[in-house]
């Protein structure tokens, strides 16, 4: 019993170590310039070992993002459901986390964006997003909002469309906006901070009264 438990410890501590690697790896050269044996040797192990736990770099790309994605979305339930938080102040800290976790995990926008194109059941399944939003405080403060006069666009879907574009859109249009700015890497991360400032902004004069 004893050696069939430090087994199952073993294991476990295996494939967090494959994870943390790919990680790492997708984090500095992103999927398509990543091989199986760049994580190998990030984790320091051999490659049958890492084709073992995972048999393709898809499937662990797809399931270290999904991971990270998770995560994301947990922290974000706060911003969402804090009784305590004016409305104003949500669009605010939804620029400046969605950025910060953007410049941090640089492969999670085109993913998500890929899942939502070719796989979005899959998506949404582990990622109840609708639920989420629909049960929200954020919602709740909107429709106080609108009935009140305070927004003009009563459709929710333009108001999370817009607010959503002005923040996703930068990261997933990355090498396009880079070239025609002629920007290098630090310099789209400094115009991606700068919007934290801006988008609060932009959305205020769009929709409030």
């Amino acid at each position: 019993m004893s050696k069939t438990k430090e087994t199952e410890v073993k294991d476990t501590s295996t494939e967090e170590k494959i994870k943390n690697a790919a990680r790492i790896v997708f984090q500095k050269k992103g999927y398509a310039a990543t091989r199986t044996r760049d994580i190998a040797e990030e984790a320091n192990i051999n490659l049958a070992l890492l084709n073992y736990y995972f048999r393709t770099k898809e499937k662990l790309f797809e399931i270290v993002m999904f991971e990270t994605l998770s995560g994301f979305v947990e922290a974000m339930t706060g911003i969402f459901n804090n009784e305590s938080t004016a409305f104003e102040k949500r669009i605010e800290l939804l620029a400046n986390n969605y950025i910060d976790f953007a410049i941090e995990f640089p492969n999670v926008p085109m993913f998500i964006f890929s899942e939502m194109r070719n796989r979005p059941e899959d998506l949404f399944e582990k990622i109840p997003a609708k639920q989420f939003l629909a049960n929200s405080v954020f919602v709740q403060q909107f429709q106080e909002k609108v009935a009140a006069g305070e927004i003009r666009e009563p459709n929710l879907l333009h108001f999370m469309m817009n607010l959503l574009s002005l923040v996703i859109f930068p990261f997933v249009g990355r090498p396009f906006l880079s070239v025609i700015g002629g920007l290098n890497e630090a310099q789209f991360v400094q115009l991606m901070r700068e919007r934290k400032k801006l988008i609060p902004v932009w959305v205020k004069a769009m929709f409030f009264n």
